[in-house]
Order: C-alpha cells, then structure tokens, then sequence
C-alpha cells in the first residue's frame, strides 16, 4: 500500500483477532502501531511481536468504554511518535443476553450500547483533533453484517452497528474537506479466536454453506481492507460502509 511508511496509527482492540491481524498488516507497511486492549498481555505479545522482527509498535492497556482510557490512548500514541495519522476502532463484545426485543433486558440492552457504539464515539472525539491538527487522517469503524443481516435472535448489537454507520457517515460529512476520512468496516464470519469460542462447529459449518465462497473469513482478509482504507490507495474512499463478506451479502 502506498502512503503507510512512517504514518502512525493507533488500532483500538488490537490484542487479537481481527485487530491483531491489522497490527500486523500496518506494521509490514512500515506504520508505527500503538495496540490498545483491555487484554493487556494480549496487547504486549503482538506489540513485542512486532518490534522483534524490525517494526514498530507499543501495548498500550484500553477500557474503550472509559473516556480517560481513551484521552490516554492517544495522548501516549502522540507522546512516542510524535502524531496521530489513523485510528481503527476495532471493539466489539456484549451479546451474552442480546435476544429478540421482547426479551432484551435494558442492561444487556445499554452494554451492548455502552461497547459497540458509545466507545466509538468516545475514540472518535478523543482521536478527531489530533487528526484534524495533522492535517487529516483516516478513521476506520468496524461494524458487522449483523447490522443489516435482520437477525431474528439479536436486537442490541444489531442496533448499535447500525448506529456506528451513522457515526461514521457524520464524521465522513462535516469533516471531509478538512482532510478526514472515516470509513467502516463489515465483517461477515470471520474465524477469530473468539468466535472459535463461541460458536459451535455445526454454526461454522452452516456459515460456509450460506457464502459463495471456497472458505470462510480470516482476521487478514479484514486487516487488508483496514490497511487499504487508511493508506494513501483509499484517499478518495470516504463514508461508506466496506462489507468483506466472501458474498454472504451481496449489497450496493
């Protein structure tokens, strides 16, 4: 990718997964990476991983959900490389008791909230001005196709995805002219660790016969499309929604 050599970016939930993966992916680029994780060991392994073979990356511990956490992400990303070029937020959790919306409680309801679309907007305010003072920069959203895929078992997450669109759509508008792109993200199955926790391999297997593909997602398969939309090759990619899906959804 062109533009990546010497940026710095920050991958908010780079610890594993598909963020980890990112780090990874902008790292080989040539970025600098700061890699923010509640899982701070996590967070440190993939960061050590990196500065060991020649890049350059710091762990920085992350409750995306905590404001001062946040303010503190980038002001270390800032204090050590001297900038802000990119912020990928990568967070995604709270659907232990996300079902139909007669059975939602309201705390399932405002967790789900509080970790997949507030924290966005968190890192958005806290990332922006530095970016803004930069000149411009990118900011990349993953959401997921949970978000149009009409699921009848969840309504939190489903909602909150939806909300990050608008978000990215918003940030996308106001300041585009002032040399700020925000994009999202949206993942179809992708085989993280966490989903390999979590869902059972008849899930996994009924996932591969829905998608017109010969495999299902992988953690770089996300990462190439983060790293692509925050390079110098996406400059003209701004306020749309990126689905990585192996066609599992096939949309405008």
């Amino acid at each position: 990718m062109r533009g990546l050599t010497g940026k710095v970016g920050i991958v908010a939930g780079g610890g594993r997964g598909i963020g980890a993966a990112t780090v990874r992916r902008l790292a080989a680029e040539g970025a600098a990476v700061v890699v923010g994780d509640i899982r701070e060991a996590e967070a440190a392994a993939v960061a050590a991983e990196i500065n060991n073979g020649g890049g350059r990356a710091l762990a920085v511990a992350l409750d995306i959900t905590n404001e001062q956490s946040v303010a503190d992400l980038v002001e270390k990303a800032v204090a050590t490389y001297g900038g802000l070029d990119f912020f990928h937020a990568n967070a995604a959790g709270g659907t232990q008791g996300d079902v139909d919306a007669l059975n939602c409680s309201l705390d399932v309801f405002d967790q789900s909230i509080a970790i997949n679309l507030r924290s966005h907007f968190i890192c958005t305010q806290k990332a922006l001005p530095v970016l803004l003072e930069r000149g411009g920069g990118a900011m990349v959203y993953t959401s997921s196709g949970a978000a149009y895929g009409g699921a009848p078992w969840q309504v939190a997450y489903p909602v909150a995805k939806n909300g990050l669109h608008a978000l990215m759509r918003h940030v996308a508008a106001r300041w585009g002219k002032q040399g700020i792109r925000a994009n999202v993200v949206a993942p179809g199955l992708v085989l993280t660790e966490a989903v390999r926790e979590h869902l059972t391999d008849q899930y996994v297997e009924e996932g591969l016969k829905r998608v017109p593909s010969p495999r299902l997602g992988q953690p770089d398969d996300i990462a190439g499309m983060v790293t692509f939309l925050v390079s110098d090759d996406g400059q003209w990619v701004n306020g749309q929604v990126l689905s990585v899906n192996g066609g599992a959804a096939m949309r405008d």
